[in-house]
């Protein structure tokens, strides 16, 4: 089997709540997504999806995939793409960096090996250990009482795992904090998201006004020292997320006790194929993950689901559901919540078929 063609779509995805808001008064009010096909000389075709949390999250930004893919394509063009592991030592001789313009790729190669193979990508992954994964939900920055509001909303729908929007003002913090603790039940999980937001003394003096709560710290500073040294000062629970960036940070990680559980975004460390290495690596040393990406719609999602379904479930803190966010759906046969959790398709590859008349024509076309 060999690429013969690369096609590009740009799809908005606004969502329902109208905006997202995150630390340092980051915002976005409709994502920017790209979709990838992957066509091939036997007809089969693979797709994925890539949708950077705008551009002042991570060193990643929309226009950034679609320019990447235009670098990466002259040189994917003739390959095999069920050599996965040759597909991205391809791509990391062609260019240096910039992992999540190929997580697309790499993505799209699983979801033609599960079509050829005639299996799901979960059990191409490790197979099937839960049968459906539990779901976090984000509840975007805003005052304490709406947030709180917000929460006892979602609640209701079955979610049972909240990841809080802070990293701005530290009383405001605190406040927002002590008001979401305040209306879950003792057994929902609390996640205080700080996105990089606090500088040191913020987050040494919120984890101090909180520590008599049951909340998790995720995140808290800008860099992995400043976020280990508040690591050091907490016995609340902690979440390292933006700096476990490749399975070397990981290791660094776990060498140094620097976290108890980690956030895993697939596109951030480059595709299915290093995602899964930094699992398996967790599961190997006893680290649960929060499975997920920087944001997306219908295909994003059943990329995380298969993932999460192929880890076990006390390895697997939390997932999500992006579909769920957004007024827009771009595939068939996508993930669908029920009661707080979801599960990954049964069909070959990624399970979805793309809905083209919501994509458009595509913006980039590779032969």
């Amino acid at each position: 089997m060999k690429i013969t063609a690369l096609n590009v779509y740009q799809v908005d995805l606004p969502l329902k709540e109208g905006r997202y808001n995150w630390s340092n008064g980051n915002y976005v009010e409709v994502f920017d997504s790209t979709v990838l096909e992957i066509i091939t000389d036997e007809g089969l075709k693979g797709y994925a999806e890539c949708c950077p949390l705008g551009s002042a999250y991570l060193p990643s930004f929309a226009l950034g995939v679609r320019a990447g893919l235009a670098e990466l394509s002259p040189h994917l063009i003739g390959q095999n793409p069920l050599n996965i592991g040759q597909i991205n030592r391809t791509m990391d001789a062609a260019l240096r960096g910039h992992p999540y313009a190929k997580a697309p790729v790499d993505i799209a190669c699983w979801d033609l090996l599960g079509r050829a193979t005639g299996q799901p990508l979960y059990t191409l992954l490790g197979g099937a250990a839960q049968e459906d994964v539990v779901l976090y939900r984000a509840i975007s920055q805003e005052a304490p009482d709406i947030m709180a509001q917000k929460i006892e909303g979602y609640a209701a729908e079955g979610y049972t795992k909240f990841q809080l929007k802070v990293g701005g003002d530290a009383n405001d913090d605190i406040d927002r904090i002590h008001a979401t603790r305040a209306v879950l039940k003792k057994t929902d999980l609390l996640v205080a998201d700080a996105n990089t937001g606090w500088t040191r003394h913020e987050a040494a003096r919120v984890v101090g006004a909180v520590s008599g709560l049951d909340v998790y710290v995720e995140q808290p500073c800008l860099t992995y020292e400043e976020c280990v040294s508040i690591r050091r000062r907490t016995a609340l629970p902690f979440v390292m997320d933006e700096v476990i960036d490749t399975s070397n940070t990981l290791v660094r990680g776990i060498a140094e006790d620097a976290m108890d559980v980690i956030n895993l975004k697939i596109s951030k460390v480059g595709g299915l194929t290093k995602a899964k290495l930094m699992r398996d690596l967790c599961v190997a040393h006893g680290i649960p993950m929060t499975i997920e990406d920087t944001w997306g719609g219908d295909i994003t999602t059943a990329t995380i689901a298969h993932l999460a379904r192929s880890t076990p479930s006390e390895f697997t803190f939390s997932a999500t559901d992006f579909n769920s966010y957004g007024t827009v759906d771009i595939a068939e046969g996508a993930p669908k919540r029920v009661n707080g959790r979801m599960t990954a398709a049964d069909r070959p590859g990624l399970g979805v078929t793309p809905i083209f008349d919501a994509l458009g024509a595509p913006v980039a076309q590779y032969s």
